[in-house]
């Protein structure tokens, strides 16, 4: 199998969960450091914003990896779109599809239904609420738990 097509491949759960499940503790254990991206908005902030918050009145220089990781995730998805994207109609099951139709997403032929997922949807109050207000809400509570991972 040539490494292109492999990583082309969905892995199976039974190896890709246990790859992000692991990173966590041996980031922990090997560096001492906490593993999320909520916690790159906090450094953001701290690096973009002089104001006097004392949340954001830490050395975030130490925390910089955690940026570069960002950064490669941001990377990696343009690269994954642009050179990795599989062109064909993504197969979804028949009653899924029954069921969508009873939400009013009828076309869908990406990964994300576009009558959800659009710039006119956003202007809409479904698509307000679906995207901005469940992203703060997510956000929020993310940081509130202490993280994601």
């Amino acid at each position: 199998m040539e490494i292109l097509e492999l990583i082309r491949e969905p892995w199976p759960w039974y190896i890709a969960g246990p790859l992000v499940g692991l990173t966590v503790p041996a980031l922990l254990i090997i560096g001492n450091k906490s593993f999320g991206i909520s916690a790159s908005l906090r450094h953001t902030c701290a690096m973009c914003l002089p104001a006097n918050i004392k949340f954001f009145k830490y050395y975030w220089k130490k925390e910089i990896w955690n940026m570069f990781f960002v950064f490669g995730i941001l990377l990696g998805g343009v690269i994954a779109f642009n050179f990795l994207s599989n062109p064909n109609p993504i197969l979804i099951n028949g009653n899924l599809k029954t069921e969508l139709a009873s939400y009013g997403m009828t076309e869908i032929y990406g990964m994300l239904p576009e009558q959800l997922f659009s710039w006119e949807s956003l202007f809409t109050l479904k698509g307000f609420f679906m995207m901005v207000v469940g992203g703060f809400f997510i956000g929020f509570g993310s940081r509130y738990a202490g993280g994601c991972t």
